[in-house]
């Protein structure tokens, strides 16, 4: 399977900052792009939405962390889902959910390694850790998981 003509949007979701990457039109590569800082949850989807269209990214990625299986409660896998449903409600193009295990521990290894000054956020290396896993997947031969309903 591979990916669909044109370039994704990566989405490491954060209470605070949101982590952006995409990748290039031949689903390759990804690579950091930006951070949004949060604001409301209208003006965050709108401004992606914005990015969005101005990269060309036909798809979005959200990476969603796991919890560990004996896990029970809420976990903030359910406030990313939850959050990617209202941004699947609010973009023109289809959502995508993507395990995001161990991105934070890449990211952290790609932030050690170009030397970001401490004041950097790394959740923009993040995204695109989440993003490059997905096209890795795809390229391997992993069937894309299910787009995010979008509810009427």
């Amino acid at each position: 399977m591979s990916q669909p003509p044109g370039r994704l949007l990566g989405i490491d979701y954060g209470r605070k900052v949101i982590g952006l990457a995409v990748s290039d039109p031949t689903g390759l590569l990804a690579t950091p792009l930006q951070l949004l800082r949060r604001r409301t949850n209208k003006e965050d989807f709108a401004r992606i939405a914005r990015i969005a269209a101005k990269a060309g990214a036909v798809e979005i990625i959200v990476g969603v962390p796991l919890p560990p299986p004996d896990f029970e409660g809420y976990s903030q896998a359910d406030t990313v889902r939850r959050w990617a449903s209202r941004l699947a409600a609010a973009v023109p193009v289809p959502v995508r959910l993507w395990d995001e295990t161990l991105s934070s521990e890449e990211a952290e290894r790609l932030y050690r390694d170009h030397n970001r000054r401490q004041r950097d956020r790394i959740d923009d290396l993040a995204a695109a850790v989440i993003l490059q896993s997905y096209l890795d997947a795809l390229r391997e031969g992993f069937a894309p998981p299910p787009v995010i309903p979008v509810e009427k």
